[in-house]
């Protein structure tokens, strides 16, 4: 004798929700507890996707990630995490936070996501246009020509930062032939072995051995910043700050 165990990945999710609610409109659901919410959230994305769910804490949208993730697995799940830096600091938001935020606006804008969970405390950050991702990202691939001059040029205006050794997002390496680089909302480092001027291996490495791992056949760099960085950025920046803030800058 056989036994199937069906789980909600599985079976039909139970509906717990009257209605989708139609745009600027509110739908309460009360006596939602426990993982009912993740329930409830995964059968709307399934009629209404794709979904920006906003979090009272940072600490429900890791739970409610975790939780969608196994009664849908099916539904493309990401998270939008915080800078987790306060106004006027005097350091820079982690370049691995930085990233993740990149990947998941890039995956909104291409329409690779279901559902997006998001911190109310991360709402408040204004966020860069679509136009801003899509003209400083490009595209690296096996077997098509590359001018080291026109890429390190591309790099910096990107906000990538030139190293000798390769170790986070958004840094780069150019030795001879060979160049390392880290995109933003990749978790591996890649290395380009030229024959040339033409691309002939795309492998991943590992940043602690600095050995590679596995081809690829082709490479994403997202820009390294939020924001542009470049000479009308600044420029841009300047005014805007002489017009808001009073006093001599």
């Amino acid at each position: 004798m056989s036994t199937e165990i069906r789980t909600p990945a599985s079976a039909n999710l139970p509906k717990l929700l009257p209605a989708s609610p139609a745009p600027g409109m509110k739908l309460l659901a009360p006596g939602l507890h426990g993982s009912s919410d993740a329930l409830a959230l995964a059968g709307l994305a399934r009629e209404s996707a794709p979904l920006a769910v906003i979090c009272a804490e940072a600490f429900d949208a890791l739970r409610l990630a975790a939780e969608l993730s196994w009664f849908a697995p099916e539904l493309r799940v990401m998270g939008f995490p915080d800078w987790e830096t306060l106004p006027y600091d005097h350091f820079s938001p982690h370049q691995d936070l930085v990233s993740d935020r990149l990947s998941t606006l890039h995956a909104a804008a291409r329409g690779a996501l279901d559902v997006v969970l998001i911190p109310a405390t991360t709402m408040l950050t204004r966020l860069p246009p679509p136009a801003y991702m899509a003209g400083f990202t490009f595209f690296l691939k096996q077997g098509e020509r590359l001018d080291v001059a026109a890429l390190r040029a591309q790099m910096t205006l990107a906000g990538y930062s030139h190293v000798t050794q390769v170790v986070s997002p958004g840094e780069y390496c150019v030795r001879g032939g060979l160049i390392d680089l880290f995109p933003m909302g990749s978790p591996v480092p890649y290395r380009i072995d030229l024959f040339d001027d033409v691309i002939d291996t795309l492998r991943t490495f590992d940043v602690d051995t600095q050995r590679t791992i596995y081809p690829v056949t082709e490479v994403r760099l997202l820009p390294a910043r939020e924001f542009p960085f470049d000479d009308a950025g600044r420029t841009q920046f300047r005014q805007r700050f002489r017009e808001v803030f009073e006093g001599d800058p």
